[in-house]
């Protein structure tokens, strides 16, 4: 039975309505694990650190889809709130060809570029001729790539989200299998990592494209004629703006991660680096996806004036986020040593390294779910400037600090730990500004 953003929701109807968002953004990050899961074991280190060290480009570009998607969808969520369908279905449109024609833009400048970029990066030498073949490779798939992150919010605004469920599934299936047989069984190396990836994000961000337009399409948003809405764009840049944030300043931190793991423990650092990465993509897509799959029932309420189911799914959404993340820090804590063998366990000194990275960065989740729901909630109530502001602190300014401050006392254990310090300071930002606007938006 479908859902209605209209409803009252319970914990259970509120668990059964974000989890398919939830299950869509962790399939959403298995693209980027796949491919180093085979890459490491079957192409070696070098490949792998060269993967994780030109990957954040991608994320970059491919977050604007994603700020698309969270600032579009929270104003069409808003407009159908306010029952006005015609309109709302104008800027869905608009959202959709906008972010493909800006996609495809970066695909021309990203080819040009591509290899002054992975210099850019400090790629080795080793490592430089691997960057290029993987960053050309995958450029092909950006525009698709973007319309897969925006799709994924759009869904759950037309109360489909078990849709979007199938269409990342099939697409991260894919992915899965093309590795094992262009990696694992043809031995194409990062070559054929990237080739399956990209045919996995075409079948993500086109198929959407397909059904929107289809005459199967019984929900309240369609594709359909419209024309440049401007004062639209700028709203819903404006809004979605923290997810770009957060998105950017998350592949900017994993630079620099990345560059001064290369001064403390070379190609292995980085390596670590990356597998701790990929653990993180996978528990901060249960934060990323509850947000994603709230964050219009969110809108949708404030503008239909429903203060009482606001103030219902914001207490609801604390409790559930406090309880997940003591269960995720424990659950990294536990399995640190299965995933670092699962990676790098062709290599003892290089797995050591990785589980000790893994324990103490998985203390970060205990804070970090909070400040990813707190960003998108303002997102939901069309603030985006406090949602950009807590992005912008907790993905940067404070991550940046942390990084550049703790390895001078704690040696490499700093670079773990800084994510944590970075959380704990963003958490303070965001509970003041939730205590501050409580009276404003009504939802306390």
């Amino acid at each position: 039975m479908r859902i209605g953003l209209h409803e009252h929701f319970t914990y259970s109807k509120l668990f059964r309505f974000v989890l398919p968002s939830i299950i869509t953004t962790i399939f959403t990050s298995i693209y980027s694990i796949v491919d180093g899961l085979f890459v490491s074991n079957f192409a070696g280190k070098t490949p792998f650190a060269a993967l994780n060290l030109i990957y954040p480009v991608f994320m970059i570009i491919g977050a604007i889809g994603f700020m698309m998607g969270s600032g579009g969808s929270a104003i069409v969520a808003k407009t159908l709130g306010e029952n006005n369908k015609k309109r709302a279905n104008e800027y869905f449109a608009f959202t959709v060809y906008f972010t493909f024609i800006l996609g495809s833009v970066f695909v021309v400048c990203g080819q040009i570029f591509i290899e002054e970029i992975a210099l850019f990066l400090k790629a080795t030498e080793q490592m430089l001729g691997h960057c290029v073949t993987y960053g050309r490779i995958m450029l092909i798939g950006l525009p698709f790539f973007m319309l897969q992150y925006l799709f994924q919010v759009f869904f759950v605004v037309a109360e489909r989200p078990k849709l979007s469920l199938f269409v990342v599934v099939f697409a991260g299936c894919t992915n899965i299998v093309l590795d094992a047989l262009f990696v694992a069984v043809l031995n194409w190396g990062l070559a054929g990592a990237a080739i399956a990836t990209i045919i996995s994000q075409f079948i993500g961000g086109f198929v959407p494209v397909l059904y929107f337009l289809s005459s199967f399409n019984d929900t309240n948003l369609h594709l359909t004629k419209t024309r440049f809405h401007g004062a639209f764009l700028v709203k819903a840049m404006t809004n979605g703006s923290s997810e770009l944030m957060s998105n950017v300043s998350a592949s900017i931190v994993t630079i620099l991660y990345n560059n001064k793991l290369l001064e403390l423990a070379g190609e292995d650092g980085v390596a670590a680096y990356g597998v701790i990465a990929y653990v993180c993509f996978i528990f901060a897509a249960i934060y990323l996806g509850y947000a994603t799959g709230s964050s219009p029932i969110v809108s949708f309420n404030y503008g239909a004036k429903n203060n009482d189911e606001l103030k219902n799914i914001f207490k609801k959404s604390l409790t559930i986020t406090a309880f997940v993340g003591v269960i995720m820090t424990t659950v990294g804590i536990l399995s640190a040593p299965f995933l670092a063998k699962l990676f790098t366990g062709y290599d003892e000194t290089l797995c050591a390294l990785t589980t000790s990275g893994l324990s103490l960065y998985s203390l970060s989740y205990l804070f970090s779910g909070f400040n990813i729901f707190g960003s998108a909630f303002f997102t939901a109530l069309n603030n985006g400037l406090i949602s950009a502001l807590i992005s912008f602190l907790r993905t940067l300014v404070f991550q940046v600090g942390a990084i550049l401050i703790l390895p001078l006392f704690l040696d490499i254990n700093g670079i773990w730990l800084a994510i944590s310090a970075a959380e704990i300071m963003a958490l303070f930002v965001t509970f003041g500004f939730i205590f501050n606007k409580r009276k404003v938006y009504n939802y306390m």
